[in-house]
């Protein structure tokens, strides 16, 4: 492929394969993206993993235990996609774990009660959902096709959520109480989730013109914000917002934008829980280390083995 031809796959809404020549920066900003991405979903096994082994019931850990290991699963199939533009994954690794990468923003917060297992699969997982669905028309086939199955998955875990939080809703008054407590303090995280306002977005106006992203940040707040109020409204809880109101000129919802400059804190590690978050990744991927030498020296062997 020419750059004359990819510009035209570009224009005609088609899709680039890891063997098309690209320009050096749509190849950088994919893996900047892509590695992000992954980074947050192993990440974000953390917040939820914390209460596996005190979730309430056999069911309820089983369904967590699930949603924990789907997340894992996502950050494999897009370090994979990451690694069809030439990036190696244990880089990619040692970047995040020296901070010079960054991961998604909400998952520097704590979950203090059960009830923020709920919220993080109706609010975090939505938010998620608003993110990611356009990127399954991504113009980096394997990035697009990576996206269909975990955006599959994520709808899942968003209805799990919000099935939990239904039925803490129909229970008592602490555990209601309990449920709006964890709506107050992820409401404002969860708009925080698409990035700056389109005006502060650096890289936004150039990945949507090479197709890897489909609207902007603020278009998928907006859109956001419309989907999840009449959620909350059907199940009985308050956002933590009092400029909150249906605006039937524009045919949307108006909201309070969050604060930018706790964003700006979180994203540059000065969050409530960053080092924790980074410290646990880092203890986790050195108690790792003898698996991965083990499997490579099983593979060595094998090849050394077939090639006699």
């Amino acid at each position: 492929m020419s750059p004359r031809e990819f510009e035209e796959v570009i224009a005609a809404g088609q899709r680039v394969e890891p063997r098309d020549w690209m320009p050096d920066g749509y190849r950088k900003t994919l893996i900047r993206q892509i590695a992000q991405h992954a980074h947050s979903e192993i990440i974000g096994m953390q917040p939820e993993g914390h209460w596996l082994t005190r979730a309430p019931s056999l069911r309820r850990k089983a369904i967590l235990l699930a949603k924990v290991q789907d997340e894992a699963g996502h950050g494999i199939y897009l370090y994979s996609a990451a690694e069809t533009l030439g990036a190696d994954r244990a880089e990619l690794t040692a970047k995040l774990l020296a901070r010079e990468h960054k991961y998604s923003s909400i998952f520097n917060y704590p979950a203090l009660s059960y009830a923020d297992v709920g919220v993080i699969g109706w609010l975090v997982d939505g938010a998620a959902i608003c993110n990611q669905v356009p990127l399954c028309r991504s113009s980096y086939g394997p990035y697009a096709r990576a996206m269909i199955r975990i955006c599959k998955e994520e709808s899942f875990h968003q209805r799990q959520g919000y099935e939990l939080l239904m039925q803490m809703m129909r229970g008592t008054d602490a555990q209601r109480a309990m449920v709006q407590d964890a709506v107050d303090r992820w409401w404002w995280p969860a708009l925080m989730m698409f990035g700056p306002p389109d005006d502060q977005s650096p890289n936004t106006a150039q990945s949507m013109a090479w197709g890897i992203k489909r609207h902007t940040n603020d278009e998928l707040r907006q859109r956001f914000v419309d989907m999840t109020v009449p959620q909350g409204e059907a199940l009985g809880v308050r956002f933590p917002d009092p400029a909150l109101a249906w605006n039937a000129q524009r045919g949307c919802y108006d909201f309070t934008p969050p604060d930018w400059a706790e964003f700006t804190a979180v994203i540059n590690g000065h969050g409530p829980c960053n080092d924790d978050r980074l410290a646990a990744r880092k203890a986790a991927h050195e108690g790792g280390r003898w698996v991965r030498e083990a499997a490579m020296a099983f593979a060595r062997r094998s090849a050394e083995q077939q090639t006699a």
